[in-house]
């Protein structure tokens, strides 16, 4: 399992706690920044992972900012992403579990290193359930293509 994690400035300090528990679990993993707490744009750091993600070079991503919600947005936007936004275990098991979400996404103001601990343990050992929820991400996918095709028009 390859992980591809960044975050914003608003998101760097839990990120590096994030980062150092990856190294722990002998996990694989690239930073895509930021690498400081210089102000950043969230957007292109969610476009990296992002892209990194969709091209299958990674397994998952793991993108924090200050509520996790920016970058959830953002990183929807890419073709073939399923980013959950998640504050608790619970969710993160079954984003993974049921809705084969490939990117996580975090708030850094709004959970701290324990609890982010916990979520990201749960969304990386967590198996997509596949059965009757293949259909409806196969759903999603159909709605993302649908989506691209007026927005082409």
């Amino acid at each position: 399992m390859k992980v591809a994690i960044g975050s914003d400035h608003a998101g760097y300090s839990l990120k590096e706690h994030v980062r150092q528990q990856l190294k722990k679990i002998n996990c694989e993993y690239k930073d895509f920044g930021v690498y400081s707490e210089d102000r950043a744009d969230y957007p292109d750091i969610a476009f990296s992972v992002s892209k990194a993600v969709g091209s299958g070079e990674f397994s998952y991503g793991i993108l924090i900012c200050g509520t996790g919600i920016g970058m959830s947005i953002a990183a929807n936007k890419y073709k073939g992403i399923r980013a959950a936004l998640c504050s608790e275990p619970y969710s993160a098991r079954y984003a993974r579990e049921h809705n084969g979400a490939n990117i996580l996404t975090m708030g850094a103001r709004v959970i701290g290193p324990g609890l982010a601990s916990n979520i990201v343990e749960q969304f990386l050992n967590t198996s997509f359930a596949g059965g009757r929820h293949s259909n409806r991400i196969k759903k999603i996918a159909d709605l993302e293509s649908i989506a691209q095709n007026i927005n082409t028009v």
